[in-house]
């Protein structure tokens, strides 16, 4: 039976990671930015669980554990501001977005 190595899930990880920093560089959207830090965040959970399982420690599973949280917080607080924002001037393109300007 196939058995991946840690090599394998940290190709995979390092491009889920690629592909979030590029769209995180090129994308104007606010929506698919927050994807794209989402999508990045899972990279670093995937590495974390590939390296505890190698291992034979629990210590990354906690670790992802906590780092779900935090992204499920970043998430909340992003799309509430994404709301406002998109009530008050009817557009979430993030280079249209002018709120700190005098």
């Amino acid at each position: 039976m196939f058995e991946p190595s840690l090599n394998l899930y940290l190709v995979v990880s390092a491009i889920l990671f690629s592909i979030g920093i590029v769209g995180v560089l090129t994308r104007k959207n606010a929506i698919i930015l927050f994807m794209c830090v989402e999508m990045m965040l899972n990279a670093v959970n995937l590495s974390l669980v590939a390296f505890s399982s190698y291992l034979g420690h629990s210590t990354g599973q906690m670790m992802v554990f906590f780092v779900m949280c935090v992204a499920a917080a970043e998430a909340v607080v992003g799309l509430a501001m994404l709301i406002a924002i998109f009530r008050n001037q009817q557009n979430v393109d993030l280079s249209k977005i002018n709120l700190f300007k005098w």
